[in-house]
């Protein structure tokens, strides 16, 4: 926890986040906290294992054109946009926990919503850096790397392994009751970035959505799923919610 913590300082947040973002990423800290630590925590290791995984073939990103914030010369730092984008569901799902008898569910949710958003950092920072072969998720035809929901192998196994390192820090802080809570986390992470792919290579430039528009729909669903898939093990049925 105290690697955690430490990570919120503003020399540290200086290399993750721009000027302004690391003021929204205080704010953001700070309404998570007031929930509860463990929030804070979920909120914080996301922000980490994202950071990082952003830096992975770095090099090969920049020659292509698609690094994150190359474009607006962050090189890698998010902005406001992006902190209330990632974690703007998680932190409206706390709200319910200020109640006497909050939801149940409400807090696998939280975690499934930050699984998500690790999920599709992961998917999209991979794809970009070490996908052979990038396809449109609704025609499966050829497309360059950082096309709009494209989708590769090596993407699709990164963002896997983004849901589940973030079931880990999930299962660290007690928030996974059963191996069943597990799967339905890791279920709902995969599904909802798929519905993100498929969002983007359709009706986000139509309809005009912003990358972070289209991230909070995506943790939405992620939440959404989490929560039916909690029900249902909770009534006993065999596929979760069918």
């Amino acid at each position: 926890m105290a690697i955690l913590v430490a990570a919120l300082t503003p020399k540290y947040l200086s290399r993750m986040l721009t000027p302004t973002g690391v003021i929204h990423a205080w704010l953001l800290g700070s309404l998570l906290l007031s929930s509860s630590v463990t929030n804070l925590a979920l909120g914080i290791s996301y922000f980490l294992l994202g950071y990082a995984v952003t830096k992975l073939g770095y090099k090969r990103k920049l020659s292509l054109g698609i690094a994150e914030g190359q474009s607006t010369g962050r090189d890698g730092r998010r902005g406001p946009e992006n902190v209330w984008g990632s974690a703007g569901v998680p932190l409206l799902l706390t709200l319910p926990l200020y109640l006497n008898v909050p939801p149940p569910h409400i807090q696998l949710a939280i975690l499934g919503s930050f699984a998500t958003k690790l999920s599709d950092t992961f998917a999209s920072e991979i794809g970009k850096a070490y996908g052979k072969t990038t396809f449109l998720i609704t025609t499966l035809r050829r497309v360059p790397p950082g096309t709009e929901g494209a989708v590769s192998l090596e993407g699709t196994l990164g963002g896997l392994l983004g849901a589940a390192l973030m079931l880990l820090v999930g299962h660290s802080l007690s928030l996974v009751p059963t191996f069943k809570h597990g799967l339905a986390v890791l279920l709902a992470s995969f599904l909802a970035t798929n519905a993100e792919s498929v969002i983007g290579a359709t009706i986000q430039e139509p309809w005009g959505m912003t990358n972070e528009t289209v991230n909070f729909v995506m943790c939405a669903i992620g939440a959404a799923l989490t929560i039916s898939m909690g029900k249902g093990i909770a009534a006993g049925k065999k596929f979760f919610f069918f």
